[in-house]
């Protein structure tokens, strides 16, 4: 019966390997070399990629069976990404798997193991230094570095925390707030004159982004530092800014800092690290797989399947000469959410794809990108955390207007994304573009100092694609500020965040929670400019510094059956009155103890709020935009509303469920089952 069962195994499926202790001349077929070591696996995921097209190339350019192949445990050190082609292509019947064998642990990885290490002493600092020819030869330079597994910051000041902008330089009243600067006034004793201040570069925020500005020069007598580039946006005192990658700043274990020009890496060890047995990464390149179609033709890549990998050890940074799309050509940044920074995995023209049980960690820049003409792929069941930028893009910020070049149809389920932004700020945990009918499920999304998810690229009324996207049971929390309490540090962000028209979007069954602006803006549900036709249902939001609901402008959105709770500043706020309706507001439940209830401008009643409950946590009088209950129901809101104590169970520690007897029920509140929000436990392989 087992000779049965293998012969028809083999009858149905090719099988490759890849080891670590494989050899390319090799046919690739065993999983071990024989006895004589004259046979067995592959050396490299290339040679393997090279035998499936031999394979399709016998067969007629077909496949007539799946195709699998098995990578052994090990760490895979790539040169160059792995390109994939439409040509390259599985089909549903016969699809291509890349998976780990027999579930050990496979690395591929965009860096090199730096090695070499030697105790040194320079100006009285006690550092382990590396030579690397390629740095000095001007071939290599990288901005992050990982240990033992663990990523480890640049020689930065402050150690932690942050200094403040004390006066920007080069505006008046009148300078338009998108035209940055390259020069501010740092408070005295914040920045010196160091020998090598010219290597390093202050990341100020501002606004909703981050500036990386090259440091030309700090005149500390008149405490002005200069920059080759221009900040994002036009700098406000008190914005806050670091100053990374001085030699003079390398003061804490754990902190590293490269000279170019001598191609020597120094580090400061942490305590118990050993000279000898440390794994030192660096990141060589930006893309780890590349599947390039060409959607305009109508070829794809289809049907490859990507299983419990890891992917990890990547870094994108603007080349020297980039130049910004907008709002200027010399700033050093991205106008919202690091949109601009590519993915690891990157594809363009890609369908029926699949990433499961995949790991993207000690990456650079985003994670996973689905560009231009990307539908129906999956990434399910995944960890994506310790991200530069952020963890999955889908969709461009371009309209396209031929189906085949549009993006739609993708899932993204049961992923944890977290610990993202560590090198651009503004990036997000899931950004949706212009791209329609995609789904975001059962993710649970943490630690980002901007938005937690953002869908949209249209501000205000203009023509969109960002429709039909359905999210639900995410949980996203820690947005802003992050779990170590480090931030706020950015404004304007959301748990969930979108922008234009978006007819058939629902967000229902999340939480969101712990969500903090520096500035202004750190709201739960954020519907932006132009949000539109959008659906918020059976939502908790929590413990958020300036509410829990806001649209800025939009029309005709609905926000039912949702509770929204602990506000700092604000519960509920609408900025911009517009001439139609903006949203109505019905059978939700408010609950607060602090900050007032309504907050921006609600001055012209273009909206609807009824049956809903408010409760203020210790009693004090309730104010509907500076009008009393009688006066607001006046203009006919909240007629059938109660302000009364909904009877959580336990608020304060996250506990919404209701308890029997509730004014809430009696209103027409349906509870909401938190059971099934996050990742489910069968989508992990």
């Amino acid at each position: 019966m087992i000779g049965v069962l293998t012969l028809a195994f083999v009858a149905v499926n090719t099988a490759f390997y890849v080891a670590p202790d494989g050899r390319d001349e090799w046919s690739g077929t065993r999983p071990t070399p024989n006895r004589s070591r004259t046979d067995g696996p592959f050396a490299t995921l290339g040679r393997a990629i090279d035998a499936i097209r031999q394979l399709k190339a016998r067969g007629g350019g077909k496949l007539d069976r799946p195709v699998t192949v098995f990578i052994k445990g090990g760490n895979y050190f790539l040169d160059e990404p792995l390109t994939f082609t439409p040509d390259d292509s599985g089909t549903k019947e016969c699809p291509i798997t890349f998976k780990n064998y027999k579930g050990e642990r496979v690395v591929i990885s965009g860096g090199r193991a730096i090695t070499g290490w030697k105790e040194v002493v320079v100006e009285g600092k006690r550092l382990w230094a590396a030579e690397i020819p390629e740095v000095k030869e001007g071939k290599w330079f990288f901005r992050e570095l990982w240990i033992d597994g663990e990523r480890r910051k640049r020689a930065r000041n402050p150690n932690k925390g942050y200094l403040s902008v004390a006066e920007p330089l080069d505006v008046t009243p009148q300078s338009p707030w998108h035209e940055g600067q390259k020069r501010f006034a740092f408070h005295r004793g914040d920045m010196s004159s160091w020998p090598t201040a010219s290597s390093g570069e202050v990341v100020v925020m501002n606004k909703w982004v981050e500036s990386r500005l090259p440091i030309v020069g700090i005149d500390e007598g008149d405490c002005v530092a200069s920059f080759s580039k221009r900040s994002v946006f036009k700098l406000d005192p008190g914005d806050l800014y670091y100053v990374e990658h001085v030699f003079e700043l390398l003061d804490e274990p754990g902190e590293w800092y490269l000279d170019r020009k001598g191609g020597i890496l120094y580090y400061m060890p942490m305590p118990g690290e050993d000279i000898g047995r440390i794994e030192a990464i660096a990141p060589r390149i930006p893309h780890l797989i590349r599947m390039i179609g060409d959607p305009g033709a109508g070829r794809y890549v289809e049907n490859l399947i990507f299983q419990g990998l890891t992917f990890s050890h990547t870094e994108w940074y603007p080349e020297e000469g980039f130049r910004a799309s907008w709002p200027g050509p010399d700033v050093g940044g991205f106008s919202q959410a690091a949109f601009g920074v590519p993915g690891a995995i990157f594809g363009e023209g890609v369908r029926d794809c699949a990433f499961e049980g995949c790991s993207f960690s000690h990456i650079g820049n985003y994670a996973i990108e689905l560009s231009r003409g990307c539908r129906n792929n999956r990434i399910s069941g995944c960890e994506i955390f310790d991200l530069g930028a952020g963890g999955i893009k889908i969709g461009e910020t371009t309209i396209r207007d031929m189906e085949g070049e549009q993006s739609f149809g993708n899932l993204i389920s049961d992923c944890h994304i977290h610990d993202g932004g560590l090198i651009f700020h503004s990036a997000v945990g899931i950004w949706i573009g212009q791209s329609y009918n995609n789904i975001i499920s059962h993710n649970h999304i943490h630690d980002f100092y901007y938005t937690g998810i953002s869908i949209g690229w249209t501000w205000g009324y203009g023509r969109s694609l960002a429709y039909g996207n359905v999210v639900e049971y995410n949980h996203v929390h820690h947005i802003g500020v992050r779990s170590d309490g480090d931030g706020p540090i950015l404004s304007d962000m959301g748990g969930i965040y979108t922008l234009g028209i978006q007819p058939g979007t629902v967000i229902r069954f999340n939480i969101f929670h712990d969500i903090a602006g520096y500035r202004y803006g750190g709201w739960g549900i954020y519907f932006d400019e132009g949000s539109t036709n959008i659906v918020a249902e059976y939502n908790i939001v929590y413990r958020t510094t300036h509410g829990g609901f806001h649209q800025h402008y939009g029309k005709e959105n609905i926000v039912r059956n949702n509770i929204f709770a602990y506000g700092r500043d604000q519960q509920i706020q609408r900025s911009r009155p517009e001439p139609h309706r903006s949203f109505v507001f019905e059978g939700n439940i408010i609950y607060w103890k602090e900050g007032n209830l309504f907050g921006g401008n609600l001055s012209d009643f273009n909206f609807s709020f009824d049956r809903n409950i408010y409760w203020r946590e210790g009693g004090g009088e309730i104010r509907f935009a500076g009008l009393s209950l009688e006066q607001w129901r006046g203009k006919g809101m909240d007629v059938n509303s109660l302000i009364a104590d909904p009877m959580f169970v336990d608020p304060e520690r996250g506990d919404f469920r209701i308890r029997k007897g509730s004014p809430a029920i009696a209103l027409g509140f349906k509870p909401i089952d938190t059971r099934g929000i996050g990742p489910r436990r069968r989508a992990r392989r």
